[in-house]
Order: structure tokens, then sequence, then C-alpha cells
């Protein structure tokens, strides 16, 4: 079977199974398994395929069939311009939760001459803590996550993208912590940033095929979406520098009720929150109360 043949039998599959984009899902696991470019594809669809591509490269279409998620089969996601490991141990880095880093970017370049400490809460693959260590000259961050299995995805992206000078320093720069969020924690931080589960539970099983096949322990915030919100904001305080920062990313409408519980705690004050690109409120930033 030659590359064009494959092609057209993986986009034939994906549109009998009405998964969607199946011209461009089809090339892309044919090119991460040729390890080629797209345009390589077009240029060279009479290279026939050894046994072995043809093979796995099946296998990738069933499992789009399946409603696996793309970047569980070609293991990889972009998050601000670096290229992260994922597999179905963590969530899918996702182009909102870039706001959520640059704003952090932005806190600590008001403090450029200190080299803050920095918790990655419910770190999954690392991306968010990971982005930070490439866009800062100083740090000291810790990614903390309660799966093990999300734990090792992290530390592989730390090792991959530390070896590919993607970012400066050296893993020992990055503290991985196994945590049920501040459980094992013992350190206070100047900011504390976290992406946590805020899906409600009955509405997880009617979310995108795709989506349901993330896992479910990073996806699940409670009966309202808000437990682990809860959780972090009543504990944070104490783990916080005198005027640090807890930096939340949110569902899209949530805003008004994290707001809530950060002012009923009476732990908290400068609350603001910023939209996506979409126009929805996504990011809710406050400091501890002096």
């Amino acid at each position: 079977m030659n590359v064009k043949e494959a092609l057209e039998y993986g986009i034939k599959q994906l549109k009998e199974n009405s998964i969607k984009e199946p011209n461009l899902k089809a090339r892309l696991v044919l090119s991460c398994l040729l390890e080629k470019n797209k345009e390589y594809l077009m240029v060279h669809d009479k290279e026939e395929l050894s046994k072995s591509i043809e093979t796995k490269y099946f296998e990738g279409i069933k499992k789009l069939c399946d409603n696996i998620p793309l970047q569980y089969i070609t293991n990889k996601q972009e998050f601000i311009g670096i290229e992260f490991y994922v597999d179905d141990n963590v969530l899918i880095p996702q182009p909102d939760t870039e706001i959520l880093v640059e704003e952090v970017i932005s806190i600590c370049k008001k403090n450029i001459n200190n080299e803050l400490k920095i918790l990655d809460l419910c770190t999954g693959s690392g991306a968010i803590g990971i982005a930070l260590a490439k866009n800062l000259e100083k740090y000291n961050i810790t990614l903390s996550d309660i799966s093990l299995d999300a734990l090792n995805v992290a530390e592989h992206n730390c090792k991959q993208i530390i070896d590919n000078q993607e970012i400066n320093g050296s893993i020992n720069q990055i503290q991985i912590i196994q945590s049920d969020l501040f459980q094992n924690i013992e350190e206070k931080f100047d900011i504390i940033v976290s992406n946590p589960p805020y899906i409600k539970t009955e509405i997880i099983e009617t979310l995108d095929k795709e989506v349901q096949k993330e896992p479910k322990l990073a996806l699940d915030g409670g009966k309202d979406g808000l437990d682990t919100y809860r959780r972090i904001i009543n504990e944070a305080y104490k783990y916080l520098n005198p005027n640090g920062y807890l930096c939340l990313e949110i569902g899209y409408d949530q805003k008004e009720e994290v707001i809530s519980i950060i002012k009923c705690s009476n732990q908290y004050e400068n609350i603001y929150s910023k939209k996506d690109l979409a126009g929805n409120d996504r990011i809710i930033i406050c400091n501890k109360e002096n």
C-alpha cells in the first residue's frame, strides 16, 4: 500500500464513522508515523509504506473511529509554541489556557528582580509550569498533581524540553511532587497557578465524545463544578507568601461563583478576571490579603 492508497482508506473510514476533519486527521496520523510533514505526503504519494507503518496507521485510524483524540494517537500537542507529549493520562492542553500563562508571565515581569517561586497545581502534562519556565529568565517551579501517571508525563516533558534546549536551566530547577492539592506541599510560593477540574459531573457525559476520552479525574469538578475551587481557595493562602498571587482558570460561566468563593474566604484582595480570545471569562487572579 502506498501513501495515496493509505490516505484514501483512512479518509473513507473516518467519513463512514462521522469523524470531523477526516482528511486532515488521516494525513496527520500518517505524517507522524513517517516523521514527515503533511506536504511530504503530497509530493511522495506513490511511496510504498512498510508493513510496520501500515499496521500502525490502521491502528491509528481505528482509534480515531473510536473517538480517541488525535493528540493521544500522535502523542503531540502544541501549547504556547512548545510541543508537548500527551497521552490518555493527562488533559490535552488547550489554547484557552494560554491566557492564564500570559497573565502569570505579566505578573512575573513586574517582579523582574526576584526569582519567584511558582506552584503549578493540578499540573497534568506540566504544560503551564513548563511554558512559564520557557518564558522566565529566573524561575523556581513546582509541578504537582494527585495522579502519578500524569506526573510521569510531566517529568517526561520536562526532560525532553530541557534536552531540546527549549527552556533555560536544568531539570533540577523544576520540582515534581505527587499531592492531593496541598496535602504534600510544605513550602510557600509567590504564585499558585491552577487549571483544576471544573466540569459539572452530570455534564461530562454530554460533552464531545473525544473529550469524554480524557481523564475524568481532571475533568470532574463535582455536582456544581466548584468542588476543587473551594478546596484550593480555602487552603491556598496558607501556602502563599505575603501579597502572593492565586491564578485560576475557570469555566466560561463560573466567574461570579468563583469570585464569591474567593470573597467569602476573607483571605484575598485585588480580585480581577480576564477573558479569552473568544470573549469568554477564562481566568481569575487575586492576591493574598496582608
